[in-house]
């Protein structure tokens, strides 16, 4: 087994969902839930239709953590880019 711990609620584990990102003791891919928000779902209902598997706060981690990533690399993301 090899898991990596990315936070309280986000792991990864080579053995689960083929190594992508999880919340920890769950099969849920953190992206499947990104996606959600990105959606515009409320927060409540994307807990409900997870049966309650995540929290607000396994929620807000993943954002927080995606937010850092997004900052540290995100010139990766430019479509184009200008010199002034």
């Amino acid at each position: 087994m090899n898991q990596k711990i990315y936070g309280r609620y986000i792991v990864s584990d080579s053995e689960i969902c083929h190594g992508k990102l999880t919340f920890r003791g769950t099969r849920i891919m953190v992206a499947d839930v990104l996606e959600q928000v990105a959606d515009g779902l409320d927060w409540e209902t994307i807990i409900e239709e997870w049966r309650f598997s995540i929290s607000k706060e396994a929620i807000a981690e993943s954002i927080s953590l995606s937010r850092q990533a997004f900052l540290e690399h995100a010139d990766q993301y430019a479509l184009e880019s200008s010199v002034a």
